[in-house]
């Protein structure tokens, strides 16, 4: 018998999809954004009619830090002819769940009440900033356990080859060109056939084919839920239960915020899933786990400060960048010294390397929390930076200010800040700390810094350069930033102070050395193209090449 599928996907968002996001698609600063945070939910208790709905929500805004462009969630119930049902628009949480409006907040959660549910944050590193690329995508099917629902948290580096490889081989069209379509295509794929598949065979198939970081969460109409890692844990993902609920999450503050003290980190290559017949929690290992790659931007700006990530605690790790710092402070301090951080990541650096160093560590500069992503005509992004951030002037005025920042990636808020401290803050000198060391390559693990030509660092460091090269260049650096001097936190110290072996961290940012081996061959390409390459992903540029090879052969 043939399978029906009914849609590809379905996509139940507002008529009048909301718009409140910076309409030329640049990001308000130079800051590195991660690609998205997930969340998955199950109430295992067959007697209570407890929805999960509100459960979902609640944890999206304790993970809107992971991405604002958008939000959804598909729910499943058993009493309901959807078994499955999608809500997703573009917009922050708030707006996509009308929390400051509680009568339809509750309306809305009602419509999607359900047993279980899995949730979705995003930050675009690919395709449109649109209701239609928010996440989780929904696969209707006539056969439940092919009816399914899934988001999820990376990139796949190899995507030109897992999209042609379904376009040119087996027949499928592709309609966002993003990764969780072809993410949606190769599960349906592995779903093919008669009889319903063992979901940790489906996943071990699904790996096969992958490169990149890609955490899964993934719900079908049969009622099994599924939270899965990738072999080697770039991204990070813990679960935990609580009074009969099941919760998996991107970060550990989505858990605490529950209730839930006692979670676990789901390791890499692991999937930790829900039987929707006896809603019973399992954990299997679907591949076999490579060597760890935690990405150590994770603990540097992206996870939330009360997050714990691998069983060491955010604030800590970023109290240590700090202290680390300061030890390495060849400059001498005096009364007219002070330390002001950016806001509001590099705030335990800065106070720890004030702390260390006994100077104070103050509120320089305020960040305006109600900004976010509009659009003003004719506004560049150093307007928009100025809105970003208001100066106090009376902490700067005079002063020796160590300006602490907790990474330097494309400058441009940094040489901004710089700017106005001198001019308009009447600082004295402006000294440059950088908590993690100097951004010299691309990611293609899921942040959006993905062309070498974007980056600041690399026009002054190749990979490979030595400490005294770091010394020498900084200087030059700090020139052109308008920065009295300039000081990053040395490669060498990053392992230890986020406490993991350096060879358990994915530094490829910062060293030119990729876990994967798509993420060498496409920083190969990017190498020789340096910065001539067009905007957007390397590897959308590169597919567009293969492409061009293989019509002109």
């Amino acid at each position: 018998m043939r399978d029906l599928v009914v849609t590809p996907f379905r996509n139940e968002t507002s008529a009048h999809p909301r718009h409140h996001h910076d309409q030329t698609g640049e990001p308000m600063d130079d800051s590195p954004k991660d690609h998205c945070g997930v969340i998955a939910v199950y109430n295992l208790d067959k007697k209570s009619n407890r929805s999960v709905a509100p459960i979902v929500s609640s944890a999206l805004l304790d993970l809107q830090h992971r991405g604002q462009l958008g939000a959804g969630m598909t729910s499943f119930d058993p009493g309901r002819t959807h078994l499955l049902k999608t809500h997703k628009d573009t917009g922050s949480v708030h707006e996509v769940f009308q929390l400051g409006h509680p009568l339809e907040a509750k309306r809305l959660l009602e419509d999607y009440r359900g047993c279980a549910a899995i949730g979705h944050v995003r930050y675009a590193t690919s395709g449109r900033d649109q209701a239609e690329y928010a996440q989780p995508f929904e696969r209707q099917h006539s056969r439940r356990w092919k009816w399914f629902s899934l988001a999820f948290n990376g990139n796949l580096a190899n995507y030109s080859d897992l999209r042609d490889h379904l376009t040119k081989t087996r027949g499928y069209h592709m309609v966002y060109n993003v990764d969780t379509e072809v993410l949606v295509h190769h599960v349906a794929y592995a779903l093919r056939g008669e009889k319903k598949p063992f979901l940790v065979t489906v996943f071990s198939e699904l790996t096969c084919d992958l490169d990149g970081a890609y955490n899964i969460v993934f719900i079908n109409a049969d009622g099994d839920l599924v939270a899965a890692r990738s072999p080697l844990g770039i991204r990070p993902l813990c679960y935990g239960i609580k009074d009969g609920m099941f919760v998996a999450a991107s970060e550990s503050v989505a858990l605490t915020n529950m209730g839930i003290e006692d979670f676990v980190d789901v390791e890499p290559g692991e999937m930790v899933w829900v039987d929707g017949e006896t809603r019973t929690v399992h954990v299997d290992r679907f591949t076999q786990p490579r060597a760890h790659a935690h990405c150590f931007f994770e603990w540097v700006y992206f996870a939330h400060v009360t997050s714990v990530l691998e069983k060491h605690a955010v604030y800590d790790v970023r109290w240590r960048l700090g202290a680390s710092l300061a030890s390495r402070e060849k400059l001498s301090m005096d009364a007219d010294c002070v330390v002001v951080a950016v806001p509001d990541t590099a705030k335990p650096i800065g106070d720890a390397f004030g702390f260390t160093l006994g100077i104070p560590s103050l509120e320089g500069i305020v960040r305006n929390r109600y900004v976010g992503r509009t659009f003003i005509e004719g506004e560049d992004r150093a307007g928009k930076v100025r809105r970003k951030y208001t100066l106090v002037t009376s902490v700067l005025r005079g002063r020796r200010v160590f300006l602490t920042e907790d990474s330097l990636v494309r400058a441009t808020t940094l040489r901004g800040l710089v700017d106005r401290a001198r001019t308009q803050g009447g600082a004295k000198e402006v000294h440059l700390r950088i908590g993690s060391p100097p951004v010299i390559a691309p990611c293609f693990y899921g942040i959006d810094m993905s062309t070498l030509g974007e980056l600041y660092a690399p026009k002054f460091l190749k990979p490979g350069y030595s400490d005294e090269e770091l010394d020498r260049v900084c200087d030059e650096m700090a020139r052109q930033l308008g920065a009295d001097s300039l000081r990053y936190l040395p490669i060498g110290d990053l392992a230890a102070c986020v406490g993991l072996p350096h060879d358990h961290l994915c530094t490829g940012c910062v060293t030119g050395r990729y876990p994967t081996k798509a993420g060498e061959r496409i920083f190969a390409k990017e190498q020789a193209r340096q910065s001539s390459m067009p905007a957007g992903r390397s590897y959308e540029v590169a597919a567009v090449d293969h492409v061009a090879a293989d019509e002109a052969g």
